[in-house]
């Protein structure tokens, strides 16, 4: 019987964790508090921005909002992001992306205090990645390392096959499975767009991560029987339904599901848990500036 990993579950019951971090915060007067940042009126950047701002209600955290109009100089956003630099109400914050053609986005990461960087993407915290010490392990990554945690997955000598080399997903998560931590020491295999026969790389896999963005790239004859799936992918494809498309995973789930011991649903699985994630993000972010010790789950 495959055991279907219910993200919205775990990312649930992290959020309840964390209320009693937050509530020692604010009993010592340091509510913690998380900005947005949207650059332009993308629909589904509002959308993202609206659910953040929504979990941080829900959970206590102080939500803050900026928009910039999406024609404005790249110096606008520059100034909106100093001001968060030194605003101490906010501990952490994020520029939704894709920002506008004319922005940089490099740039701005590298103008976020690094305090701050609650999405864990400034060259400082990535450094600090590699090297074993991270002070905020990036939103997605860490939630699939949470989902394996809750679904007993040991990945302890585990063969590792992660299906994509992003700067957001795929390589810090490569890195953080190789630490010598006790949710890492796996052996990782990175595979991207050159790799030659994919097949081969995933069907030798205990685990196989896919954060490509191929729609059902990887199917059932990918995988090996009693593997752990776990599908990142988010990719919108045309269906007969009331919105005309549907949400899709880089994952075949119909027939990986016949052959994985475990696998995530899109949607459902991997999402939940980067914007729960977040909110342990800024948590601790509150911690650190404060100088409050908090338990963090």
């Amino acid at each position: 019987m495959t055991t279907i990993i219910d993200g919205k579950a775990v990312a649930s019951e992290i959020r309840a964790d964390l209320t009693g971090a937050i509530e020692t915060l604010a009993d010592a007067g340091a509510r913690p508090g998380l900005a947005t940042v949207l650059m332009g009126d993308d629909p589904a950047s509002q959308t993202y921005v609206n659910m953040k701002q929504r979990d941080c209600e829900e959970v206590g955290i102080e939500p803050h909002h900026v928009d910039v109009p999406g024609d404005a100089a790249p110096e606008d956003l520059y100034e909106v992001i100093a001001e968060l630099n030194d605003d101490p109400d906010v501990h952490g914050y994020l520029v939704q992306s894709p920002v506008p053609d004319h922005v940089e986005y490099r740039d701005v990461i590298r103008r976020i205090d690094p305090m701050k960087d609650v999405d864990g993407f400034h060259p400082e915290n990535v450094g600090r990645l590699v090297a074993g010490d991270a002070r905020f392990r990036p939103c997605t990554p860490h939630g699939v390392q949470k989902l394996l945690e809750f679904a007993g997955i040991d990945t302890e000598g585990a063969d590792v096959t992660i299906v994509g080399r992003s700067d957001i997903v795929g390589k810090p998560l490569a890195n953080l499975l190789i630490q010598k931590a006790d949710d890492g020491n796996a052996t990782v295999t990175v595979c991207h767009s050159r790799t030659d026969d994919l097949a081969a790389k995933t069907r030798t896999a205990d685990v196989v991560i896919a954060a490509v963005g191929v729609p059902e790239l990887i199917d059932g004859s990918m995988i090996d029987e009693g593997a752990t799936v776990i599908d990142v992918g988010v990719n919108r494809v045309d269906a007969d339904t009331e919105k005309g498309y549907e949400l899709v995973g880089d994952v075949d789930f119909e027939s990986a599901k016949e052959r994985a011991g475990a696998i995530t649903p899109v949607p459902g699985g991997v999402g939940p848990m980067t914007r729960a994630m977040l909110l342990y993000n800024t948590v601790k972010a509150a911690s650190l500036q404060e100088g409050i010790d908090v338990e963090l789950p």
